[in-house]
């Protein structure tokens, strides 16, 4: 699996040359050119050249390697870590988180993609087809590659709704039952791992936005409120459909309580109408010498019609009422 991607120079916002990794520091040492370099699970060795090339700090090298980390922001000295998590749908509709770290120096971008992920080359080209943006430099590579992060979070939500509507279907339109009470949580974890990596966004945007940052020039800060926007809106999709799923799971509760007590009913009523006839047996079945018209030549069938007629009659008052 190749790990450096790409290690490109560019000066005035296009790209001047393929650039070998331990020739770096030549490159660097014009102010006019900046370099981006992207990395795919880079090994420890990979990663301690880039470490010495741009003389970053331990502990990023540290959290880079290791992945696996919450979306944050960190400035150790002039330059800047910032991780962001990745999300995608796969074939079988769950979701796949990744991660992206950044490393971002004064004419440098350091872009490390760990997990699933897709590959960031659609914004390299989108990047060089724009040289008056992309001479703004590192930051406006950052933006961008923010941007197409941020952006691929409203199909993951929106598929998140989509199997909201589904579970609402099932609970209102179908008999309730267990199995969607397992849906509904599988889908309540996997919106929290969203609100989890999308709720972090919010301070790291902030904080790109207003916040003096020498890794890229001021001019550059206000492309972050599009995306602090963006997250903003994607936080607020999570929170409603959190609300309206926790709307679902109490009425899919109910309705099987519902249910249940229907049975009862039912329960109730057949047992009502079964105690006549074990009644009227109980009372002419008693070992007694003398019994009420036990010599009536129609006692029998008196006794069998108006059994029945009562049977009956407690079938219609239940049916009436809803028990049967």
């Amino acid at each position: 699996m190749k790990e450096i991607i790409n290690c490109v120079a560019y000066a005035d916002g296009r790209r001047c040359a393929d650039v070998e990794l331990n020739n770096v520091h030549e490159v660097l040492k014009d102010v006019n050119k900046f370099v981006w370099i992207g990395l795919h699970e880079p090994s420890g060795e990979i990663l301690q050249r880039v470490q010495e090339e741009f003389n970053l700090h331990d502990l990023a090298i540290e959290d880079a390697h290791r992945a696996h980390q919450r979306a944050k922001i960190e400035l150790y000295g002039d330059s800047l870590f910032v991780v962001l998590r990745t999300a995608q749908v796969n074939q079988q509709r769950h979701i796949e988180f990744g991660e992206t770290h950044f490393f971002v120096g004064k004419n440098f971008i350091v872009v490390v993609r760990h997990g699933p992920s897709v590959a960031y080359t659609e914004i390299r080209s989108r990047c060089e087809a724009t040289p008056e943006m992309l001479s703004k430099g590192q930051g406006f590579v950052l933006y961008a590659i923010m941007d197409f992060i941020v952006d691929r979070y409203f199909p993951v939500v929106h598929d998140l709704e989509q199997q909201l509507e589904i579970i609402e279907d099932k609970i209102f339109k179908e008999k309730p039952s267990r199995d969607t009470t397992e849906q509904i949580y599988q889908l309540k974890r996997e919106l929290l791992e969203v609100k989890r990596a999308v709720s972090p966004l919010v301070d790291i945007c902030s904080r790109l936005m207003r916040f003096d940052i020498k890794s890229f020039s001021a001019e550059t800060q206000p492309y972050f409120r599009d995306i602090y926007d963006h997250v903003v809106r994607i936080n607020e999709m999570v929170d409603n459909t959190r609300e309206l799923l926790n709307t679902a799971l109490d009425a899919n509760f109910s309705l099987i309580s519902i249910s249940q007590n229907d049975t009862s009913k039912k329960f109730a009523g057949w047992a009502a109408i079964f105690a006549v006839p074990t009644m009227v047996a109980g009372f002419w079945g008693m070992n007694f010498r003398v019994m009420p018209e036990t010599e009536w030549q129609y006692g029998f069938y008196t006794v069998l019609l108006g059994t029945v007629s009562i049977c009956i009659l407690l079938y219609v008052l239940f049916k009436r009422s809803g028990w049967l």
